[in-house]
């Protein structure tokens, strides 16, 4: 009788290259800017593991897709086997990171579970390329410093500055890139939510600084972001092309995460 479970097998290289590695390259910079940022501003043992868990989540986002969705059998039956094993990673991480770091931080990752629920919901209808799917994906990993600070011995306010902060980086970042590309081809303009955002970013920075949580770098950082929105969405200029922002993007994004952690430090 034929085997009715699904197929595992071992991927090949050009498989794992093909399955589990993200095609959006805005996707990279997004995960792994708050990873660092976590790990620069508040580093400990506990925290590098959750960053190592959180790498095999980020990884296995692709291959869930695809074992939950592609037509082919050959292709979901190699995204199981790399599924597979991104959930090993995940796992054995985390129960590293609570091994060493114990478990009063674990309630810090439920704003981070939630928002990473709704990107998968809309990622497995093929639909995360939808504004709030986006938004809850950049929420998701920009929430995550907040753990690692507590992972780090940081008192609980002071650990959510550096998500409120990320968080200041991440979400308007996204509705940005989002307005100016939607802009470029359609010619059709929705700033609004993109400077919003990018406002009440520069705000709650500096709530948390003048209540004694966090430093001016950050507050500093997110409005020179702010006019980084305003000045794409708002003064007359010649449309970006998608490659130019995404390299101003990768250039902001790495100036934020070393100056912004490296002055909290």
């Amino acid at each position: 009788m034929e085997n009715s479970l699904p197929c595992l097998r071992l991927p090949s290289l050009a498989e794992w290259r093909d399955v589990a590695l993200p095609k959006e390259h805005g996707s990279w910079s997004l995960a792994l800017e708050p990873l660092a940022f976590g790990l620069i501003a508040a580093p400990s043992a506990g925290g590098a593991w959750l960053a190592l868990a959180v790498i095999g989540a980020f990884f296995a986002r692709r291959p869930l897709r695809l074992a939950w969705r592609d037509a082919s059998p050959g292709r979901r039956s190699a995204a199981r086997g790399v599924l597979v094993a991104c959930g090993a990673l995940t796992l054995f991480s985390a129960s590293a990171a609570v091994a060493t770091g114990g478990v009063a931080w674990l309630v810090w990752l439920i704003p981070s579970v939630i928002a990473g629920a709704v990107f998968v919901g809309f990622d497995l209808r093929n639909a995360a390329r939808e504004g709030a799917a986006e938004v809850a994906g950049a929420a998701a990993f920009s929430l995550l410093p907040a753990a690692m600070g507590i992972l780090a011995g940081w008192e609980p306010w002071e650990a959510a500055a550096l998500a409120v902060m990320m968080c200041g980086r991440a979400v308007p970042t996204v509705l940005t890139v989002r307005a100016a590309l939607r802009a470029a081809k359609t010619g059709e303009r929705d700033s609004a939510p993109a400077l919003f955002s990018a406002v009440a970013a520069v705000a709650a920075g500096t709530a948390f600084v003048l209540a004694g949580h966090a430093g001016w770098a950050g507050p500093a950082a997110l409005g020179v972001l702010a006019i980084r929105t305003f000045g794409m969405l708002v003064f007359p200029r010649p449309a970006l092309r998608a490659s130019t922002i995404g390299m101003i993007e990768a250039g902001l994004g790495l100036s934020f995460v070393v100056g912004v952690s490296l002055a909290w430090r």
